[in-house]
């Protein structure tokens, strides 16, 4: 299903890159606020929809860059990477860890399990929806 009209084409463009910069907005503040990896996947996924409208399936694969489905695995490996820093620990599944890494001049970046976890869930919800999507529309075709 590709839709020609000059005004999804213009706003597809438009409107993807500040959806995806929102989506990791999302995803960042995620473990301090509301927001994270689950609701940044749905918002980056509702961008490369979109596109998909506008475009059609081969090029917002080719935009993607990577397999929907790749990224789904990806996403789910994260996730379960996040689990083993507790695990060597001797904690329960899922306890977090932090590590300071430190930058030049005196600054430091803070890391953290719960933000691989996000990453992750990020990454299979974007690989979900976009398999779903994909299909659908290859389907019609």
């Amino acid at each position: 299903m590709k839709t020609n009209t000059l005004i999804l084409h213009t706003a597809a463009l438009f409107i993807m890159p500040l959806q995806l910069m929102f989506s990791l907005f999302l995803l960042l503040r995620g473990h301090d606020e509301p927001g994270g990896g689950f609701i940044g996947g749905l918002v980056a996924a509702s961008a490369f929809v979109l596109y998909a409208f506008a475009f059609g399936t081969t090029a917002t694969r080719r935009i993607l860059r990577v397999d929907h489905r790749d990224l789904l695995s990806a996403g789910l490996l994260f996730a379960l990477a996040s689990t083993i820093p507790a695990f060597l620990a001797g904690q329960p599944m899922l306890t977090a860890h932090w590590w300071e890494l430190p930058l030049p001049g005196d600054t430091y970046l803070k890391l953290s399990t719960v933000l691989i976890f996000d990453i992750g869930v990020y990454a299979a919800v974007l690989g979900t929806i976009m398999t779903f999507v994909i299909n659908l529309m290859e389907s019609e075709e």
